[in-house]
C-alpha cells in the first residue's frame, strides 16, 4: 500500500508558527472576518507556502464573526444591505479558496505519465494523491460558494459599490458563466487517468 503524503494542515501549521515568530503582525488581536480577509494577498509567485498562508487566513475568516456594520468593507445603510453583504462576502471567500486549492493542486499534478518517469512511480503517485486532495477541497468550497450565492439570490435591487467585484462573481455564478465545478471534475478525472497509467507501470515499461 502506498504511503500517503503528509496532511496539508501540517504545512499550514508551519506557516502559522512562522507568522507568530515574525512578531509585529500579531501586535493586535485578530477577531473579525474582515480582519482575516485583509491579510489575504496576491503573490507574484504562488509557491506552496504562499498559498498555504492565504488558505490559512481565509479559512480563519470563514470561522470568524463579521465586524459591526460600521466597520464593514462596504457602506451599509440598512438590514437588507447588511444581509446582502454577509452572503456575498462569504461566497467570495469560498471562491478565493477554490482558486487557491486549484493552484495548490496544480503544483503537485502530473498531467501525463511518461514512461521515463517509471523509476519514480511511488513519488509520482504520492504527488497525484496530494493533487487529488487539494482538488477535492476545491470542490467543497465551490459547493459552499454556490450555496451562499443561492442564499443571496432572493435579495434584489441592492448594490454596494465597494464590493462590485463580488457582486459580479455572484451574477456569473447565477448565470452559469462561472463554473468551477467543470474544471474541478476535469482535474479529478485526469488524476484518476494518470494514476492508472502510473500504477500499470512495471520494470518492463521503461
Amino acid at each position: 500500500m502506498r504511503r500517503r503524503c503528509l496532511p496539508f494542515r501540517r504545512i499550514l501549521l508551519a506557516v502559522l508558527f512562522a507568522l507568530v515568530a515574525s512578531g509585529p503582525l500579531w501586535a493586535y488581536r485578530l477577531t473579525y472576518r474582515e480582519q482575516f480577509y485583509e491579510l489575504y494577498h496576491q503573490h507574484f509567485t504562488m509557491d506552496p507556502q504562499s498559498i498555504a498562508e492565504n488558505v490559512y487566513w481565509l479559512e480563519q475568516a470563514l470561522r470568524s464573526d463579521f465586524a459591526n456594520p460600521l466597520n464593514a468593507l462596504a457602506e451599509i445603510s440598512n438590514d437588507r444591505e447588511w444581509e446582502w453583504y454577509r452572503y456575498i462576502f462569504t461566497m467570495h471567500i469560498n471562491l478565493k479558496l477554490v482558486e487557491l486549492y486549484l493552484q495548490w493542486g496544480a503544483q503537485y499534478m502530473k498531467f501525463t505519465a511518461y514512461s521515463y518517469n517509471g523509476p519514480w512511480q511511488r513519488q509520482n503517485l504520492e504527488s497525484l494523491d496530494r493533487a487529488e486532495q487539494y482538488f477535492t477541497y476545491a470542490r467543497h468550497y465551490w459547493n459552499a460558494a454556490q450555496r451562499w450565492s443561492q442564499e443571496a439570490a432572493p435579495i434584489r435591487f441592492v448594490h454596494l459599490e465597494e464590493i462590485q467585484k463580488w457582486e459580479d462573481e455572484h451574477a456569473r455564478i447565477r448565470s452559469g458563466d462561472l463554473d468551477y465545478g467543470q474544471i474541478i471534475d476535469s482535474h479529478l478525472d485526469r488524476v484518476a487517468e494518470v494514476r492508472a497509467a502510473f500504477e500499470a507501470m512495471d520494470e518492463t515499461t521503461y
